[in-house]
């Protein structure tokens, strides 16, 4: 299935952790917490400005971003974990 955000929204397939610790110790997935990071799928045309603009988004395609903990709507597709959110949401990209 094929998903496009809308304006000054984007897809994120979140980055999964690590499955077990430091010392080997394999960590269930029901004790994990989910990733505050994440992969850009797709991207929205833009933020419509007050003036009827469109601001062009600041992420793209294949950036890797980080967000708080309960940011975003989360969706499946395809059997895997996304989330939708604005951009304003994103506190970093990693370069």
């Amino acid at each position: 299935m094929k998903l496009k955000p809308l304006n000054d929204r984007i897809l994120i397939q979140r980055i999964t952790g690590e499955e077990k610790t430091a010392g080997g110790i394999i960590i269930p997935d029901n004790a994990k917490e989910k990733p505050m990071e994440g992969k850009v799928v797709a991207v929205g045309t833009g933020k419509i400005l007050d003036n009827g603009k469109v601001q062009a988004l600041e992420v793209k395609e294949g950036d890797v971003v980080f967000f708080r903990k309960y940011a975003g709507t989360e969706v499946t597709i395809d059997g895997k974990e996304h989330l939708i959110m604005r951009e304003e949401e994103v506190l970093a990209i990693r370069g």
